[in-house]
């Protein structure tokens, strides 16, 4: 078999280093490129190295992740996208999941999930950490999952969204309480406990469109 060929996109050197040696010592990995910022990236990719799966940072100088994620989705979208932060934030990691990015992961984790997170991402195409998804993608992408109603659905939309719930509220033309009763609902009906794993079943059951 063919090694998989993972890409690193990060300012930070010692990291980006420390990630790479990493990467190659687990085995069915290469290391195609490393670059400092997505412009970096960029030029390596249409210069034609393009790799299956492309580590990137959010926080960057000349092309942070949110541009290079989105221009990779348009120009290479059979990359594989994990999106590496030192943030736990859910507007970034909704963010990052609308511009198609498969996997979030903090920089503090252990090796051994950063192993899981590639084998997943090669295996099924997107990383079910418990930061982005909860218990939530066991199930999301399953034909006889949840069902939720039409109202709930366009709540998912708006979730999808950087809006706040309260903004919602006034877009859906409903009350901030009956808003908080639409997401406390879902909550309990889809086994999630935060905004991203809302997200997550609405982009993996087709009510959001990337």
């Amino acid at each position: 078999m063919d090694p998989i060929t993972v890409a690193l996109v990060d300012d930070h050197v010692l990291m980006r280093n420390g990630l790479a040696a990493l990467v190659r010592d687990f085995g069915p990995y290469t290391v195609l490129f490393e670059a400092d910022n997505g412009r970096d990236c960029m030029e390596k990719m249409t210069a034609g190295r393009v790799p299956d799966i492309l580590l990137l940072d959010i926080q960057m100088p000349l092309m942070d992740g949110y541009e290079t994620a989105a221009w990779l989705k348009e120009q290479y979208p059979s990359v594989k996208i994990l999106a590496l932060s030192m943030y736990d934030n859910e507007t970034a990691i909704i963010r990052m999941l609308r511009q198609g990015v498969r996997g979030y992961v903090l920089k503090d984790i252990e090796p051994a999930e950063m192993r899981q997170a590639l084998s997943q991402l090669t295996e099924k195409g997107y990383y079910q950490s418990e930061l982005v998804t909860g218990r939530l993608l066991n199930t999301a992408g399953q034909l006889d999952g949840p069902l939720v109603s039409d109202r709930e659905a366009e709540f998912l939309r708006w979730s999808a969204t950087e809006l706040t719930y309260k903004e919602i509220a006034q877009e859906m033309c409903l009350s901030p309480r009956t808003i908080d009763g639409y997401r406390d609902a879902l909550f309990q009906k889809l086994q999630t406990k935060s905004r991203v794993g809302l997200v997550m079943y609405a982009i993996r059951n087709g009510i959001v469109r990337l």
